[in-house]
Formats: C-alpha cells, sequence, structure tokens
C-alpha cells in the first residue's frame, strides 16, 4: 500500500508551516504532527485530548460538524468556540474519496494563514489520504470471508483452501509483515471507526478461541516444529466450538461453583480478529494502536491481544492462537490491558497451553471453593510477591499475623508445604489456571 497516514499529515504540517492532526470521520484520532513549538497556547485542550484520549468530546463535535465539515470540498475555517471548550480557531481539511468524506486534517488557524498555493497543495496530500483510508476500509470490508475462513478452519485442507483465498484476496500484502488482534469481548456489528483502524488489512468477527487446546500457543501448520500440519488451526477451531455458547461448557470453576470474575471467559463467546500491517518488527505501533482503537468500540471492559510480529501468512495459526491467549491473559489479569501484546504476558505464555482441567489439581482443589477464596487469594498474592510476607500483608491490607494464619491453613487444606519450592509451583499454577479459565482469583 502506496503511502503512510503519518508521513502524509508530516507532508501537510510542512507544507501549512503548522502542526496537523489527522481524525476520520467519526473523529477518532489516526496520527498526529510533531509539536516542537515553544508557544504553550498552540497546544489547546481539544489537541491535546483527541492526541491523549484519541477522541474528540460530543460538544466539540457538534460544532464542529455545524460548520458543514461532512458536506465541504476544500478548507473550512471554524471560530473558537469557549463554550465547547474550543479555545482556538480551526483550519479543516475535509478528507474525500470519490465525494464521500472518509477523514479531517486539522490545524490551528492563523491570520492570514497559508497561502492559497500551500492549501491547494495541502488538499491534494488530503486526497491521498482520502484514497488510503478508502483503500483499507474496502480490504477490511472485503476480507471478513476470507480471514474469518482462515482462522476457524477446522481440518487441514480447508485451513490450506482458506489461507489460499486470503493470501489472493491480500495480492502482494500478504507477503508482508503482520500481526493479529484479538480484541474480546466483542458486541457484534462495527462501524466506520473501526474500519478505518491503522494499517489495517483485514478483519472478522470470529468464535471465542477457547483456552487449553493442545497446541494452541504452538507454531502453526508449515512452521518448524509444529508437529502435524494443520494442527495449529485445528486446535484453535476446536477450543472455540468448546467454549461456544451451547456446547454444555458451563464456565464453572473446578469446585463446581459459579466463578465471582469473568475471568478468561468473553459473554456470547465472540471475539473481532484483525489483521493490521506492520512496517517493522520492532515497530509494533500500528497493532497496538488499532488494538486501543477496536477496544474503545467494543466498549467498556473489552482487552485486545496482540500477536508477535510474523511476515507472510504460513503462521496465522500460530499468530491467531498468540493474540487469542493475550486477550485472555488481560481478562484475567486486567493490568495486563487493555493491550496486551503476547511478549508482555510472561507466565500466561505457558499457562494457555493447559487444558482448563490442570486447574483441578485434587491438592489445590479444596481451595477454589467459595468457602475458601480469601484464602486462595491470599495464596495468589503471597506467590505474587515471592514469598515476601511484608510485601503481601501490605499489598492485603492486614496484619502479618493474620497472614501466617491463612497461609497455615492453606497448607493444611492442601496439604502443600509453602517453604518447599515445587510445591509453590504447583500451587501458583494452579490458582494462575484456575484464574485464566474464569474462576477468578486475586484482585
Amino acid at each position: 500500500m502506496k503511502g503512510d497516514y503519518q508521513e502524509l499529515v508530516d507532508e501537510i504540517s510542512a507544507l501549512l508551516g503548522a502542526p496537523a492532526t489527522l481524525e476520520n470521520r467519526d473523529f477518532g484520532l489516526i496520527a498526529f504532527g510533531a509539536h516542537d513549538s515553544d508557544d504553550a497556547s498552540e497546544m489547546d485542550p481539544v489537541r491535546t485530548r483527541s492526541i491523549l484520549t484519541r477522541k474528540s468530546t460530543p460538544a466539540v463535535r457538534a460544532w464542529f460538524e455545524g460548520f458543514g465539515i461532512a458536506r465541504a470540498t476544500g478548507p473550512v475555517r471554524i471560530p473558537a468556540a469557549p463554550d465547547a471548550g474550543v479555545y482556538r480557531d480551526r483550519l479543516c481539511l475535509p478528507v474525500r474519496h470519490r465525494g464521500v468524506v472518509l477523514g479531517y486534517v486539522w490545524l490551528l488557524d492563523t491570520s492570514p494563514g497559508p497561502a492559497p498555493g500551500r492549501l491547494d497543495a495541502a488538499m491534494e496530500v488530503a486526497a491521498r489520504i482520502g484514497a488510503l483510508l478508502a483503500e483499507e476500509e474496502r480490504a477490511g470490508a472485503d476480507l471478513s470471508r476470507e480471514l474469518r475462513a482462515a482462522l476457524t478452519a477446522e481440518r487441514e485442507w480447508s485451513y490450506d483452501l482458506a489461507l489460499a483465498a486470503l493470501r489472493s484476496a491480500l495480492g502482494p500484502d500478504a507477503d508482508g509483515l503482520h500481526a493479529l488482534v484479538c480484541v474480546a469481548p466483542w458486541p457484534g456489528g462495527d462501524s466506520p471507526s473501526v474500519r478505518t483502524a491503522p494499517g489495517l488489512a483485514a478483519l472478522c468477527t470470529a468464535p471465542w478461541p477457547g483456552p487449553g487446546a493442545p497446541g494452541a500457543a504452538a507454531p502453526g501448520p508449515g512452521t518448524p516444529g509444529s508437529g502435524t500440519p494443520g494442527s495449529g488451526a485445528a486446535s484453535v477451531t476446536a477450543a472455540a466450538r468448546a467454549a461456544a455458547p451451547g456446547t454444555g461448557r458451563s464456565g464453572a470453576g473446578p469446585s463446581g461453583a459459579r466463578p465471582s470474575g469473568a475471568g478468561g471467559q468473553v459473554p456470547g463467546g465472540q471475539v473481532l480478529g484483525a489483521l493490521v500491517r506492520l512496517r517493522s518488527p520492532d515497530a509494533p505501533a500500528p497493532a497496538l494502536t488499532a488494538g486501543a482503537r477496536l477496544c474503545d468500540a467494543a466498549g467498556p471492559g473489552a482487552v485486545a491481544g496482540v500477536s508477535a510480529p510474523r511476515r507472510g501468512l504460513p503462521e496465522l495459526a500460530a499468530a491467531w492462537a498468540e493474540a487469542a491467549s493475550a486477550a485472555r491473559a488481560a481478562l484475567a489479569q486486567p493490568h495486563l490491558g487493555p493491550v496486551a501484546p503476547w511478549a508482555s504476558i510472561g507466565p500466561y505464555r505457558l499457562l494457555n497451553a493447559l487444558p482448563p482441567a490442570a486447574a483441578d489439581d485434587p491438592v489445590v482443589r479444596p481451595l477454589l471453593g467459595r468457602a475458601h477464596a480469601e484464602l486462595a487469594r491470599t495464596a495468589e498474592v503471597f506467590l505474587d510477591h515471592a514469598g515476601q510476607a511484608g510485601r503481601t500483608a501490605a499489598a492485603l491490607g492486614i496484619h502479618r499475623q493474620t497472614l501466617y494464619y491463612r497461609l497455615s491453613r492453606v497448607e493444611q487444606l492442601t496439604g502443600l508445604d509453602l517453604d518447599d519450592g515445587e510445591d509453590r509451583l504447583l500451587l501458583h499454577m494452579s490458582l494462575k489456571t484456575h484464574r485464566l479459565h474464569g474462576g477468578g482469583g486475586a484482585g
């Protein structure tokens, strides 16, 4: 794909001598020019909020739209409106493609303002941005079927066919660098702001890839060390069926009690998968930005898992397993999210490969019922803090003697010795796996 939003925004900034901001037609931030002025007034509240929160307030949006920017074909000057939070005059360059507005480039207006020739040149750049937005929107809309087929294929031959169809649809982009994003839970449907997420190559809804499928975190088909060809895609899909509604999975914890937290479960069993283009394996920003944008669209409580970068499509199944695992980890441990790269989830990279039954170790089982939820939480926090009593007591807000009493009860119930490294490892893994698969745990 030609061009890049950031490069085009920087080109407009250079032409007009002021930092520019690019937003989509829903006023979601896409890119912004560097601010290197010593004049603090140039960073007014609207621009600051747009950059920090990646969106504008309804009042600001209503004020701007009242000047006909959605219908304009040329630059629009908009006066300040302190009551709406707009403290500086604005210059808006509508971003259009084939008569349809797809976004806006914003600059703080000055007097006398840019020369007409420079404004014309900036509008030509805005048209190039429009073509880029239209191409990404078209790609995201057109490739849903192909991406969904590749992510949910159940057999080796169907996975190979789906991958070939996706490769053909992507064209030269198929051999480029990508990351997969998994957004969970996904409420269904989409919006223009979703379709124009930066770097988006394709997106689709899919069943929630359930945890613990054999080989779920293993390399996909065609990857050295993957074992049976096609096993990556098949295992991901089998797990998705296991977690989907109506399959008999209750979501109860190993003790039979309904979990107290959402953990790794996703209401409705639906997630959003997005294939995002990257420019460098060391620069995952487009995937992280897309994940944040899609989380906003999904609503409160949504998280996004981001796979490691991969070139081409041969390891699509493995990337999807990573993205889903990272999303599940962020649901179980909110401090990992809302956007969780696969590389950042630590031990959950291994725990995600375990089946849910792994949390049902008979030794640990007595801790997993409702009656001993506080003891389980105490044990998890104690192990999270490497067995340091002072830090654990502070984190729990209890006296050390209370902590020692609770830990002694944990040992009595489980028969484990918390001074023994292997016993600690067993308990820690069981509690984390229980949390991961929807059983709640330490807060």
